[in-house]
This record gives structure tokens, C-alpha cells and sequence, in this order.
């Protein structure tokens, strides 16, 4: 299947038909501004994935499975260094630090989890080469594509729902101002947290973005999920028209304090505090 193009005309999920309807072997290699990634197949299934900003290695992977910790990680790349990932693992097998399924789990669970963010790639130039393998000494497994192509319809659906939800990255919010809201009952998680940071009507959901690196889907489920406790609300960047271009980039402010209701007051001091 000599196959090239990008996914802005051609999804992530219609290139998993493909390799599953089909049953090939071979590599999809994906290039986007932020990274690249690799992805092997074996007859129709998932064998390898990884990005190239990461450490693929086993002890990579076991590293950010937290299956050794940050000393063992350095000790293994630093004697280890002559050593497949094939090797690495016999001889953990062997000196009874972990068994094969142990090893086969947590490539399984990183390789998935580089597909679900790949998932999240709108734009970027793919091609697949029949030719190319799982890289050497790396340990392939085989996933079902099935229930990624599921993952991949749901995740498909969620954006389109986001992006009528929040059609723009253009816009800006600002704490929604509800006077006698119980802060108490509000629980955000980290990411969430560095968002709300950012909350500012000078700031752009595109400036929030990129400034904390997170996806354009990622931005959005954060948004909306503000949205819906509400703590926020959408309005147009400070001092901007519709009529005007949003295109240039700079970098967001934070939140700076000052005389507000006690709603907002609460929820900066909270945020400063963490």
C-alpha cells in the first residue's frame, strides 16, 4: 500500500481501516511541527509506536510507567547502553525483577497510549512504507486495531462537539462572575488549574494553548469543562472587534489580582496558594 498524503484530507482513524480492512505490515510515519511519530504494523495489528521527542527505549518506558524509578533509569542507560531493549528485558526476565507479561503490559499501554494522542493530530504529512519495520532490538506486541478505531470514532465525535461548543481559539474568557458560588465543591485537576492561571480577557484560548502546550482538543476540554461548572465564560479578547485578525501571536499574561467580587478574589487566592 504505497500511500502518502496528510491527515487534514486523510484521519488517523481512515488510515487504521485501511491497515485493519487490509492486514498489512509495515510502517506510518507522521510528521508534524511539534514531533513525529512511528508507528509499525504486523499483519493487520498495532506492533510499535512511539514519538521521537521521547525515550522510547524499555527503560524509557519503564520509567514513564513508573515501573523503576528515576536512579534505576539512569544506572540501566548508563550500563546498559550496549544492550538491545530485546536484551534488556531477558535479563530483567531473568534476574526476576519482572516477568514477560509484565514487560508486554507496559509496551502495550504506552504504544496505545501514543495512538490516543496521535488521535488528537489534525495536520501533519504521513506516509506508510510496506518496507519499514519495528525498529531493531525493540520489542513488538500485537494490539487489536478494533478498539483503537472505536477510540478513534468517539474521540472523533468528542472534537466535533467541542469545536461547535468553542468554534474559535480566537476567543478569550473571563471568570464568570456568580457571587455566593461554594469554591469548596470545585475540584480541578493540575492541568485545569494552570488554565484558570491564564484566565484573562487579554488572553486568546490559542495564546493559553500553545504558551501551556497542550492540543487544540486539550484546550477545549478544558475550556468546556470551566464552562460547565460555571467559572468561566467566552468573550472576545480586551479592546479587539470581530472584524479583527487574531493571527499574531504573543505570549498570555496571568492572572493579576485586583479588586473583584469575592467570587473571583477566592479563586485567584486558591489558585496562588497551590
Amino acid at each position: 500500500m504505497a500511500l502518502k498524503g496528510n491527515l487534514r484530507d486523510f484521519t488517523l482513524l481512515q488510515l487504521f481501516n485501511l491497515v485493519n480492512l487490509a492486514v498489512k505490515t509495515g510502517s506510518l510515519i507522521i510528521e508534524a511541527a511539534e514531533d513525529k511519530a512511528h508507528l509499525a504494523f504486523r499483519v493487520g495489528k498495532l506492533s510499535y509506536g512511539c514519538f521521537g521527542k521521547d525515550d522510547a527505549s524499555l527503560a524509557g518506558i519503564l520509567l514513564r510507567g513508573n515501573k523503576i524509578n528515576a536512579g534505576q533509569y539512569r544506572i540501566i542507560r548508563e550500563r546498559g547502553t550496549q544492550l538491545s531493549d530485546q536484551e534488556l528485558g531477558l535479563l530483567m526476565i531473568n534476574a526476576g525483577y519482572f516477568t514477560q507479561d509484565d514487560i508486554l503490559a507496559v509496551l502495550h499501554d504506552y504504544y496505545i497510549g501514543v495512538v490516543h494522542k496521535l488521535f488528537e493530530w489534525t495536520d501533519g504529512a504521513f506516509y506508510f512504507d510496506e518496507n519499514l519495520q519495528t525498529p531493531e532490538g525493540r520489542i513488538p506486541v500485537r494490539i487489536d486495531l478494533e478498539n483503537l478505531i472505536i477510540d478513534a470514532t468517539r474521540l472523533t465525535y468528542e472534537r466535533e462537539m467541542l469545536e461547535d461548543e468553542i468554534p474559535s481559539l480566537d476567543m478569550a474568557v473571563k471568570f464568570n462572575d456568580r457571587p455566593g458560588a461554594n469554591l469548596e465543591k470545585i475540584r480541578l485537576n493540575p492541568e485545569e488549574w494552570k488554565v484558570v492561571n491564564y484566565v484573562n480577557p487579554k488572553n486568546t484560548l490559542r495564546q493559553i494553548s500553545r504558551t501551556l502546550h497542550l492540543t487544540e482538543l486539550e484546550i477545549r476540554k478544558i475550556i468546556y469543562a470551566l464552562l460547565q461548572a460555571g467559572i468561566v465564560e467566552l468573550i472576545r479578547p480586551s479592546g479587539l472587534p470581530v472584524a479583527v485578525s487574531l493571527g499574531k501571536q504573543t505570549t498570555p499574561v496571568p492572572v493579576v489580582s485586583k479588586p473583584q467580587i469575592s467570587l473571583v478574589n477566592r479563586l485567584i487566592n486558591r489558585i496562588r496558594s497551590m
